[in-house]
């Protein structure tokens, strides 16, 4: 799950990483629906995903849960992306309970929600208020037999979120937040007890980007010229939308907070390369604070972590789009 960003943080390399050490059964996505995107690469390749979970780059059963919501059309074309590239579209299913999003429910958005919060215009706050007002319609419903999952949950499952802390409904800055719970526990509407869970992955950044509309990341971000190049090296545009992403230092009281709540035991903190190609260390830890290099700032992270985030049990830095 993401800690520090409002998503956008390598969620999608580390789940192909863990999908791909060969010691889970099934992956299963537990919320939103092709509002999200996750970057995958698979033997040098790259591949883009919006709801499909990333198991399917490894032959394992991929599960789309009921706490999702989904766009027919855009599911299937993804299914036929994935198929393209060379991939068993078979081994994804559908939860029976999942959600649909229909044409309705994007106009909705789009009419009265994507220029006034930043949404991404894919009719996922409609659809979840529909589920809410028990006015919603079932996969079941909808989509054909072949696509739905008729398994019971057995093995290791690897769960992976969509999304970051601060997007939670609960959690998030209100309302400039998604529509689900992004948090660890809403893993378990697959199906689960919360005594099951093992390990918590969570995913940050070594800087905070933001999608969309929130007034703890002003326009004026933009401007920075530092921030900006520092967007520019790392690439910041939304999989999903293709936006521009604000950009900002990172918050170290916030990210100790997401992992406090979340109760993540295993941090990862991707694109060291690139604040370290920028050449400026900064964080803001009650006020802005300028290390001397990556050495120093990834130190100054870390002693904060381990002193603050007493459920830690390993944190990674990593320096590569592809590789943790």
């Amino acid at each position: 799950m993401g800690l520090n960003t409002p998503g956008d943080e390598a969620k999608g390399k580390i789940t192909s990483h863990l999908a791909g050490t060969g010691e889970y059964d099934l992956v299963a996505r537990w919320a939103g629906g092709n509002n999200a995107g996750h970057t995958v690469f698979k033997d040098g390749e790259k591949y883009k995903t919006h709801l499909v979970p990333s198991g399917v780059f490894y032959g394992i059963p991929s599960l789309v849960g009921p706490g999702c919501v989904l766009h027919p059309e855009s599911f299937q074309g993804e299914l036929d992306y994935l198929s393209d590239n060379g991939f068993d579209t078979s081994l994804v299913k559908v939860h029976p309970n999942c959600h649909i999003v229909t044409e309705e429910h994007i106009s909705s958005d789009k009419k009265n929600l994507a220029s006034k919060l930043g949404t991404t215009s894919r009719g996922i706050a409609p659809v979840y208020a529909a589920k809410a007002a028990r006015s919603g319609i079932l996969a079941k419903e909808v989509l054909s037999k072949n696509l739905l999952w008729d398994s019971e949950l057995q093995g290791r499952i690897l769960c992976e979120g969509a999304q970051g802390f601060w997007l939670d409904i609960d959690h998030g800055n209100y309302p400039y937040v998604t529509s689900s719970v992004t948090l660890p526990y809403g893993a378990c509407s697959i199906g689960f007890p919360p005594q099951k869970i093992r390990n918590i992955y969570g995913a940050a950044k070594i800087y905070d980007t933001r999608s969309g509309e929130d007034p703890l990341f002003p326009s004026s971000l933009l401007d920075d010229p530092f921030l900006k190049r520092l967007a520019n090296l790392g690439k910041e545009y939304g999989v999903t939308t293709g936006r521009r992403r604000k950009v900002q230092w990172l918050d170290v009281e916030r990210l100790i907070q997401s992992i406090n709540i979340t109760g993540a035991t295993h941090v990862i903190i991707s694109k060291c390369d690139v604040i370290d190609e920028l050449g400026i260390y900064k964080v803001l830890d009650e006020k802005e604070i300028e290390l001397k290099d990556l050495n120093d700032l990834l130190n100054h992270v870390r002693s904060r972590l381990v002193e603050d985030c007493p459920l830690v049990e390993e944190i990674t830095f990593s320096y590569s789009p592809e590789t943790i």
